[in-house]
């Protein structure tokens, strides 16, 4: 029996700090830019999503309660294939899809805070790679100084977010913005739909408890608690930040904020103070989410490779640490300098739907092991893979350079393990 190491409220801080991390102040703007006046709605239709699946999850979890948290559930669902094997490399490069996509974020930020060169994408470049690096280091450093870094981070944007909160409904009564949420300022449900699967993103962080609970106290009644109070925390924490961000600004100010919305949000309330106070709030928040999946990530990438997955090189240190963690830093450095921050959201988000649709999955198959109710598995694959799906025809569209990485992607993760475990039988 595992040794009892994480109490239900450390578990809930992992959920809640894996979710309010760099993906909030990176996809706000971008949400408000496909949904407009309905960025509330479309929140509120991603944080659905992300419940249902959270019941898949934490049946799952206390039945194979195990470090590797989703490549385990895939697994117990599907074997040890090439299906699954190109399903676990398809969350490694999630992993990077999503450091990418909060390196982005920070780019997008600290210019405002100092600028270097005077030149706001220079700076932007320079910011993106320095941040990479050092998150790097401090990952070869000490796993420890990791976690000190997001315990004393989950603290600090918390508070600054709740506080942010209070100001933000305080000024919505005196706001000639208020009557953006009309929904006569709505765009239409297929759109609606569209902005909150972009920014999907911003929930995937709670499969990070999976990584956790195997030490949780009493498994059977903490672990859902701590799916649903921090699911429904983040969904509600969300909604409202929509609903003041929206009430706010008008929408051609968020639309040339997009990139540091949440900063320009705070101005009308709290002047240069507030964005400044915002803006740091955005740096930590991207930061400590970069030196947590960095952690995560190498860790995901030494298990697959340790599950016959990926090749036992993998596995190999590299200055007494797996070499995934170097190889995971450069392929950052290069995603986050080249794509644009709404392809690596659309690529993120596209690829935990479609990871969360088989983890449902794997829970329908394993309904009677896991005891789960059939439909509630069977449900949340349903969601995921029709929101999966309504992502990629509204983005052809819209966004092609997304659908290409995507697909790309998926294709190269399949194909990486398909040649892999060809060459292993040879």
């Amino acid at each position: 029996m595992a040794k009892d190491n994480i109490s239900l409220r450390g578990a809930i801080a992992i959920g809640i700090g894996g979710m309010v991390g760099g993906g909030i102040f990176a996809v706000l703007g971008l949400a408000i830019s496909l949904a407009r006046g309905a960025t509330p709605v479309a929140f509120l239709v991603a944080g659905f999503i992300a419940l249902v699946t959270a019941y898949s999850y934490s049946k799952l979890s206390i039945a194979f309660p195990d470090s590797g948290g989703t490549v385990r559930f895939i697994n117990e669902g599907f074997g040890r294939n090439i299906f699954s094997g190109g399903l676990n490399n398809l969350l490694w490069i999630s992993y990077i899809i999503m450091l990418a996509l909060y390196a982005s974020a920070f780019g997008s930020y600290a210019p405002n805070l100092y600028s270097i060169t005077g030149d706001p994408k220079t700076d932007s470049h320079i910011y993106i790679t320095a941040v990479i690096l050092i998150g790097t280091l401090i990952n070869y450093f000490s796993a420890a100084l990791v976690s000190r870094i997001e315990s004393y981070a989950v603290i600090v944007k918390l508070v600054i977010l709740i506080g942010f909160i209070g100001v933000g409904i305080y000024g919505l009564t005196s706001s000639e913005q208020f009557s953006q949420l009309n929904p006569q300022n709505w765009e239409g449900t297929f759109q609606i739909i569209t902005g909150g699967m972009v920014i999907f993103v911003a929930y995937e962080g709670f499969e990070l408890i999976a990584n956790a609970v195997s030490g949780l106290k009493d498994p059977e009644k903490n672990i859902p608690r701590a799916y649903f109070i921090s699911v429904g925390f983040v969904v509600f924490l969300y909604i409202v930040i929509a609903i003041i961000a929206v009430g706010s600004l008008s929408f051609d100010a968020i639309q040339e904020a997009k990139d540091y919305v949440l900063s320009e949000v705070a101005k009308p309330s709290l002047g240069q103070t507030g964005f400044t106070i915002m803006t740091i709030a955005a740096l930590i928040s991207t930061f400590s989410a970069i030196n947590a999946t960095l952690y995560g990530g190498t860790r995901v990438n030494y298990t697959v490779a340790e599950d016959d997955e990926l090749p036992k090189e993998f596995t190999a240190q590299l200055w007494n640490h797996p070499v995934g963690l170097a190889i995971i830093s450069v392929a950052t450095l290069l995603l986050a300098n080249l794509a644009q921050l709404e392809s690596i959201s659309t690529s993120g988000s596209a690829g935990f739907l479609l990871l969360f649709a088989v983890v449902n999955y794997s829970a329908y198959k394993n309904r009677e092991r896991i005891k789960a109710r059939s439909w509630f598995p069977l449900f949340g694959t349903f969601l995921c893979s029709t929101a999966f799906v309504v992502l990629i025809v509204q983005q052809t569209s819209s966004n092609l350079t997304g659908v290409i990485i995507i697909g790309s992607v998926i294709i190269a993760c399949f194909l990486m393990e398909y040649v892999y475990k060809t060459v292993r039988k040879n």
